[in-house]
């Protein structure tokens, strides 16, 4: 039981991902946490963050290109393979009953994504947590068209990459000291996560009320 909990801090721990794992672990996370179910918890948005700043300080030996090609085809690829899931097997997901790495609540925020933004949701969502690993399961669940759903899945992709990537390498370039302050950059990604992932479970309550 231990090495299990000991496993998942790991997963968890983004600085030590990036450390120990390198380009190919961060590569593995991302595709895992853009389409697939138990990816939700994985870290995302700090990830890239930290991801370019390591290479900007040089504790990453990854030039910027290939660190960003890396990550957004990571991020497309698992996308799409979400959309596949849902397309195929959407009926399945949507009678599965809740459990501890799945709740038909995380479906019910990003239907409600989608109502709110159309198809540019699936933009939108490359910057929420949760909503991310689910919106391309659900644009597979109602059969969107593949071109289109691929054109919103390369351009949302590639500026969720480069946003977030190409900011902590510039950081990471002009303030080589933010190294240091690692835990507080986390700590920041991970409000902003909490906030977002309270304030859904909030709205999809006050709706099933209503």
């Amino acid at each position: 039981m231990d090495a299990i909990l000991d496993f998942f801090r790991y997963l968890l721990n983004s600085e030590e991902l990036i450390r120990t794992g390198g380009l190919v672990v961060v590569t593995l996370i991302v595709f895992v946490e853009n389409g697939v179910i138990f990816g939700f918890f994985l870290p995302g948005d700090y990830l890239l963050f930290l991801a370019g700043v390591f290479a900007g300080t040089k504790v990453l030996l990854v030039s910027l290109g290939l660190l960003i090609s890396c990550i957004f085809g990571a991020a497309v690829t698992g996308a799409l393979l979400g959309y596949g899931i849902g397309y195929f097997f959407g009926v399945k997901l949507q009678n599965r009953p809740d459990s501890l790495l799945f709740k038909q609540e995380y479906i019910t925020n990003t239907r409600k994504t989608f109502e709110r933004y159309g198809n540019q949701a699936l933009i939108v969502a490359r910057f929420l947590p949760v909503v991310r690993t689910f919106a391309p399961l659900l644009a597979g669940i109602i059969h969107m068209n593949l071109a289109r759903f691929m054109v919103y899945n390369i351009v949302g992709g590639g500026l969720w990459t480069c946003v977030l990537v190409g900011g902590g390498y510039y950081f990471g370039v002009q303030f080589p000291g933010i190294i240091n302050y690692v835990h507080w950059i986390i700590l920041f990604f991970l409000g902003v996560t909490t906030f977002t992932v309270i304030r859904g479970y909030i709205n999809a309550r006050n709706t099933t009320d209503k």
